[in-house]
């Protein structure tokens, strides 16, 4: 299995802090568009990188990133026009690990084995899927597997101590917590409920475990940074690349460099 996600988790544990998570859609502004803001998301110190596919119905996320995907696909974006965005992502940066994270229906289109091959040839390194439970792991994760892609889950407040292994089984890359009963973008949990759920996913699972959902501010990806593996932010820079137009790989690199030394500078308990 490639093995990018490892060796990023290794860098940042030997360096003492958490790895920085970033997030933001795939064709948007445009596709033609989105490599500068993938590059200015590495310039600026991101470990890890989400690459979201549009889709219609996103359900998970909140204003910003609905938006994203509404400019995405009214530009035209395909899920072939992601997979030459990925492709030409790891030309360019061959170390730097790229997931994709959406929904089920455009991973499914052309059936699970021909969206696991082809993003595997384009170099991704894992998939999200939001709306595919750990019970139907079978519509998507052999594929996932077989393909040599880490087949990532997420976790929430609401999953309970015996369903918490049907959410590990088969997992790998990192758990990534979704740290409020809501959408992306609107409202950060409490940071005492945030450090009891990843002592909990700790001694459950050897993954590295990752926070996201509400985290927008250098403050906030400290304090997470300091209990948590990675931090994840997604929608703070989603709203900068819908605001501000062909200057936002500049002001996006701003803000990731805010974030990734907000994360190294504090001490990590990992």
């Amino acid at each position: 299995m490639t093995d990018r996600l490892s060796a990023a988790f290794a860098r940042c544990r030997a360096q003492g802090r958490a790895a920085l998570v970033t997030f933001v859609t795939g064709g948007d502004p445009s596709p033609a568009g989105t490599g500068a803001v993938l590059d200015a998301l590495v310039e600026g110190g991101a470990d890890i990188i989400e690459l979201g596919m549009p889709f219609t119905d996103p359900m998970a996320d909140g204003p910003a990133i609905q938006k994203a995907n509404l400019r995405s696909l009214g530009a035209g974006t395909t899920t072939r026009d992601l997979l030459g965005i990925a492709r030409a992502f790891r030309a360019r940066h061959p170390d730097t690990p790229l997931i994709l994270m959406g929904y089920a229906n455009p991973m499914l289109a052309r059936g699970a084995d021909w969206f696991a091959r082809e993003a595997a040839a384009a170099g991704v390194d894992g998939v999200i899927c939001v709306d595919i439970p750990p019970e139907e792991d079978d519509a998507l994760g052999p594929a996932l597997r077989a393909a040599g892609l880490h087949p990532i889950r997420l976790a929430t407040p609401t999953t309970n101590a015996p369903r918490l292994p049907a959410v590990l089984e088969g997992a790998s890359g990192f758990v990534y917590y979704v740290s409020v009963a809501g959408i992306t973008g609107l409202q950060q949990a409490a940071q005492q409920s945030i450090e009891a759920a990843v002592a909990r996913l700790r001694a459950a699972t050897d993954l590295p475990v990752a926070v996201g959902f509400g985290i927008r501010t250098p403050e906030q990806a400290a304090a997470i940074g300091r209990v948590a593996d990675a931090v994840v932010v997604g929608s703070a820079i989603v709203e900068l690349v819908g605001s501000e137009g062909a200057n936002a790989p500049a002001a996006v690199r701003s803000l990731v460099s805010a974030l990734a030394k907000a994360c190294a500078r504090q001490e990590h308990a990992a």
